[in-house]
């Protein structure tokens, strides 16, 4: 008699079986089921049963979606960490951590001394198996592909993987500025590990023996390499165990031999040929179209904003080139001098625009022959500035103006456009003639193009039929307005719920224009969106996107029949101006040629990783800078004297952090990270008053970074708050004799809100620090509970938490305190002067003045990655909140208004209203709850008064694309105003 156990193990994307006879697999099978659980389910039983016979086995389901089958077919059903456990005991003698990366799931698992610590991704699918399969699609190359190339990178680049849309807006403009895809495709894997030590393992070190599971683990060389260099692993410590594909439903089979009940698989089978599929369809919405004669009304109306094409063999004349190099494609146009299409080209980057361009220009030459003269030419999009290089194209514009241009030219009385691309979701308002405000969808592109290609693809159709399906979808299904990775889960619960492919392709229409409606322009009233919509995008030619939006705005709008080159017809009338054009020659495109390398500047602490793009003709284009020195570039006269309260402040931290140290007293360390930025002189000033040496921690490095993501606890937790395990670790190294970060939940009362605490984070994050990095076990770390208006109470705490150095008199904490005081307010008062310079040179010189407002850690160069002196570039004076927020006061806000460093925020705001050339851009740390009140606040402040609002997200993304977007908008905006008021 046989003893057969039978675990079968169904995740997200695929189905696993491990057929035992005793101790031995029999049989193993590894397969994606497509969303097509019973039939796939169905086949590998019949396979089985083949082996098997008429014996009886026993069986245990187990993952994600084997719950539900196992429920309705009455089998076992098994927990998969409890599998798994089972297969690691089998298989290895000791194992303290396993690693399991799955399609769209991923778990670090700890075993410590008999019990198991779970942590596992939630709905989000970022740093799986899903998230490389994005990451290739983008690369445009296949999944061994992506592996071979990554054995042969030279360089690490920081992308960000807790999401695939976010780490598109890393990989997308360094594959713009010419990176070479093998060292993207190595930081993808790398950055899959940082995923997985810093959000999965939630602060539990990974260290000793690990054991690594699941797809993408076994297939892909690379992310086991960058595993094992990042965990610094002993060869003998890592284990691929050779069943990794199939661990789970092992574990399963053996669960199962432990199960009184055994079952013949003709049962099962007869059983599971009985379930059906249940239908649930309430939770849907109405049609897009009732018939087709509503389709064909709709159709017509949108025929009239049209631009003609005209056969180029029979046009004589000027023309002008307009080129759009946008986040995932290119598109260009040729116009004639009445604005008819001479040529038009929209295709993929395919991970390399340069290429595309020139292959375009050569048709383009082909065509024109003598007859046709190109006159003029300008560029737009995130590839602007290489291709304009590149081809010596006439000039650059900016997105924002660009599309506007084209918006115009089909309704000249447009007051708002909505544009949705590949990546990229924007909205302008149009007042006065004139952009007045800008929403860009941040490191998120859920509801753009790309978003809608994933599905098509996911379910078996090509993008223009996946489309077709929606037009007459009974029952549309509610997906809500979720990421990608998110709504992942909602179609294949749709699938199980009986929806059709049509019922989902129509939900996901509605889905993209909820979230932009709710989620980019967050209006809540779309009766404001204004009553002359142009909406523009490759997205919108996807009539089922824009009957959805029609549908859920109550408003006809306007969408031409070159909605997807918009930006490129806006620049081909942006160089009617031109004459004569510097476009690079035939004889020149035929010679051309590109290469690029990749190098770390040093010209400032800065460090960005910049690609040297060389041409044919010697000339080159440093991209990745975030400054002059990184591009070459000798400053003007002009931009060297630009003021800038950002790096002056950064300057007076830099000589406050050099100390020296006297061998006879102790030393204290202070992370500058979070609160400290603000208090760095006080505390400094207090310590050496008392007797110690003070340690500052030097300004963020990613270095610095990595150096703590181990016990980071939380991946929703802000940026700022993330590097300061980093700034900690950095001093243990530096052998401190104790590190100070005091928990306080009241800041300095500056007397202009309703009260003045430090938010949650700032206040005690010391908690967080000393329950989470287990070396502070060894080194005083003192987080006492001080509020800093209260000398008396403060000079009490503050003396038993340094007992263990020192005994100090209370009087003597009391005149430190003092001192320390009068520095802190002689610091304030110093940035305050500075600041009212910094406006005179503005007035004095004809220049905006820019306050970047955000808090104190904001100045760190890795947190605000450049973006101060991306703003000087622009020809901005950069002011600090804190430097203004002295000259004016908010009333009449809205929300409770009791944070002091919101409250600086408040009132610089106010400031910028009050004061013609002061522009605000507010910066906003992703993970910021707080910043979810203070943003909408300071918007009405600054719409109050007519003042474009520019928000600007930050986080781990290092690269500046879309920040770049936002500030030569606003100058533009600025220009265009102040060109409109000289009219």
């Amino acid at each position: 008699m046989q003893d057969y156990s039978l675990g079968i193990d169904i995740g997200s994307t695929t189905i696993k079986f491990a057929l035992k006879n005793g101790k031995d697999i029999i049989y193993e099978c590894y397969e994606r089921h497509l969303a097509n659980i019973k039939q796939k389910l169905l086949e590998k039983l019949s396979e089985i049963q083949k082996l098997v016979g008429d014996e009886k086995i026993k069986i245990a389901f187990s993952g994600s979606s084997g719950l539900g089958i196992s429920q309705k077919l009455a089998l076992p059903f098994v927990q998969e960490v409890y599998a798994m456990s089972k297969f690691v005991k089998e298989n290895s003698q000791k194992v303290n951590c396993v690693i399991e990366l799955g399609g769209e799931d991923a778990k670090v698992i700890f075993f410590d001394k008999g019990s198991t610590d779970e942590r596992m991704n939630g709905s989000c699918a970022g740093g799986t198996g899903a998230f490389i399969d994005q990451m290739a699609t983008l690369l445009n190359i296949t999944n061994k592909e992506l592996d071979e190339l990554s054995s042969k990178s030279e360089r690490i680049y920081p992308i960000a993987s807790r999401c695939g849309v976010f780490a598109k807006s890393d990989i997308q403009p360094l594959l713009n500025q010419g990176a070479k895809k093998e060292d993207i495709s190595a930081s993808i894997f790398y950055s899959i590990v940082n995923q997985t030590i810093a959000g999965l393992a939630q602060g539990r070190k990974i260290e000793g023996r690990v054991m690594f599971l699941g797809g993408p683990l076994t297939f892909f060389s690379g992310l086991r390499k960058a595993f094992i260099q990042t965990l610094n692993l002993k060869e003998e410590d890592a284990i691929f165990p050779e069943n990794s594909l199939t661990a789970v439903a092992i574990g399963a089979s053996i669960y199962a031999m432990t199960q009184n009940d055994a079952f013949y698989l003709s049962d099962i089978i007869d059983a599971l040929n009985k379930v059906k599929t249940e239908k649930n369809i309430e939770n849907s919405m109405s049609p897009l179209f009732e018939s087709e004669a509503e389709y064909e009304i709709f159709k017509q109306r949108h025929s009239k904003a049209y631009v003609s094409s005209i056969d180029y063999t029979g046009y004589n004349g000027k023309a002008y080139l307009g080129i759009d190099c946008g986040s995932t494609t290119t598109k260009l146009i040729l116009i004639s001098k009445d604005n008819e299409i001479l040529y038009s080209s929209y295709q993929s980057n395919m991970g390399n625009p340069v290429d595309v361009i020139k292959s375009e220009l050569l048709k383009i030459y082909n065509l024109c022959g003598k007859n046709i003269e190109i006159c003029g030419s300008v560029v737009t999009g995130y590839g602007e500035e290489l291709i304009k290089k590149a081809f010596h194209i006439d000039s650059g514009v900016v997105e924002t103006l660009a599309h506007y241009n084209s918006a115009k030219y089909f309704n000249p009385k447009v007051d708002y456009i909505l544009d949705i691309g590949g990546q990229d979701i924007k909205c302008f308002k149009i007042k006065n003639g004139a952009i007045d405000s800008i929403s860009l969808n941040e490191a998120c592109s859920s509801g753009c193009g790309s978003f809608i290609e994933t599905f098509a693809k996911s379910l078996g159709y090509k993008i223009e039929d996946f489309a077709s399906l929606a037009l007459y979808a009974k029952n549309p299904v509610d997906l809500g307005s979720r990421c990608t990775v998110f709504m992942n889960s909602k179609v294949k619960q749709a699938q199980k719920d009986g929806y059709t492919p049509n019922d989902i392709s129509a939900g996901l229409s509605y889905s993209v224009v909820k979230n932009a409606i709710y989620k980019v322009i967050r209006e809540p009233d779309i009766t404001k969106l204004g009553d002359n919509i142009v909406v523009q995008g490759g997205t919108f030619l996807n009539d089922a996107v824009l009957r959805a939006f029609e549908k859920e705005t109550g408003k006809n709008v306007i969408r031409s029949n070159i909605a997807g080159l918009m930006g490129a017809f806006g620049c081909a009338l942006y160089a009617k101006q031109f004459e004569k054009s510097s476009i690079i020659t035939l004889k020149e495109l035929q010679n051309f040629s590109h290469k690029s390398i990749m190098v770390k500047c040093n010209g400032c602490e800065n460090h960005c990783n910049l690609t040297i793009n060389t041409f044919g003709n010697g000339e080159k284009y440093v991209s990745g800078n975030r400054c002059e020195k990184g591009a070459g570039i000798v400053p003007s006269s002009d931009t060297k004297k630009l003021p800038n309260l950002y790096e002056y402040k950064r300057d007076i931290l830099l000589n406050l952090m050099k100390t020296k140290i006297d061998a006879n007293k102790k030393t204290i360390g202070l992370p500058l990270a979070l609160g400290m930025y603000e208090f760095a002189v006080y505390y400094k000033t207090l310590f050496e008053e008392l007797g110690f040496n003070v340690v500052i921690s030097p300004f963020t490095t990613k270095d610095i970074y990595s150096k703590g993501q181990f016990s980071i606890p939380s991946d929703t937790i802000c940026y700022p708050a993330k590097v300061m395990h980093g700034h900690i670790m950095h001093l243990l190294e530096q052998k401190v004799d104790a590190i100070f970060y005091p928990s306080s939940t009241y800041n300095i009362d500056e007397k202009t809100g309703d009260n003045y605490y430090n938010c949650p984070v700032v206040a005690y994050y010391g908690e967080v620090l000393k329950a989470n990095i287990d070396e502070l076990k060894n080194t005083l770390f003192m987080y006492p509970y001080i509020d800093i208006n209260r000398p008396k109470v403060m000079a009490n705490a503050l003396k038993k938490e340094l007992s263990p150095l020192k005994n100090i008199h209370k009087h003597k904490i009391l005149k430190a305190q003092e001192k320390a005081m009068f520095e802190y307010k002689e610091w304030q008062k110093d940035i305050r002067i500075k600041g009212q310079q910094a406006l005179a040179f503005a007035k004095e010189n004809g220049k905006t003045a820019l306050i970047l407002s955000g808090r104190p850690y904001h100045i760190d160069p890795e947190i605000c990655h450049g973006i101060d002196k991306l703003a000087t570039s622009l020809g901005f004076v950069v002011l600090s909140e804190d430097s203004v927020a002295n000259l004016s006061t908010s009333n009449g806000l809205k929300v409770l208004n009791q944070w002091t460093f919101h409250a600086r925020m408040y009132n610089s705001a106010t400031f910028a209203v009050e004061n013609d050339g002061v522009e605000l851009v507010q910066l906003v740390s992703f993970g910021c709850g707080i910043d979810a009140i203070t943003s909408d606040e300071i918007r009405t402040i600054l719409e109050s008064k007519m003042k474009p609002y520019t928000q600007l997200k930050i986080d781990e993304i290092t690269n500046l694309g879309a920040v770049k977007i936002r500030l030569r908008s606003l100058k533009g905006i600025l220009d265009e105003k102040t060109k409109l008021q000289r009219n």
